[in-house]
């Protein structure tokens, strides 16, 4: 169940985040920088992926690894929007299920933090194909925040 995000203040914009991953992984933008936040809310983000023809494996779908990078760029970009730019927030576990074969266009990823601590955060992302219903991938992940933010 996701956390109410009532009475939650974020502690960064989206245009914040993209300014702090632009200066942190300046190696994002090696052939242009592919994921875009979408929107920022509490707890919570929505993410585009560019579609571009170097995300297609064997058989012209969107590969694996670039919709788990969507997933885990998803988790962090919630992750600092609530907690600030702690740079040392890094992903200790991300498990994706692969359910449908995306089509060859924008992937949507819409996050949601489950659980927000002072040490962990947990969260899970759905992804789309855009203008698709149906669920391509589903990914729950776990982040650790550093004691000293």
């Amino acid at each position: 169940m996701p956390l109410d995000s009532d009475t939650a203040q974020l502690k960064m914009t989206a245009e914040e985040v993209t300014c702090y991953l632009d200066e942190v992984f300046p190696q994002r933008h090696l052939g242009g920088p592919p994921v875009h936040i979408e929107a920022l809310r509490p707890y919570g983000a929505t993410l585009r992926m560019t579609f571009e023809e170097r995300f297609l494996r064997p058989g012209g779908t969107i590969s694996g690894p670039a919709m788990f990078m969507l997933a885990d760029v998803g988790l962090y970009v919630a992750v600092l929007g609530m907690i600030g730019p702690v740079g040392l927030a890094v992903t200790t576990n991300l498990s994706i299920n692969f359910l449908r074969r995306p089509k060859q266009c924008d992937m949507i990823g819409e996050v949601e933090l489950i659980k927000l601590g002072r040490r962990l955060a947990v969260g899970e992302v759905s992804l789309f194909s855009e203008g698709e219903s149906a669920l391509a991938a589903h990914a729950t992940g776990t982040y650790s925040i550093p004691p000293d933010r």
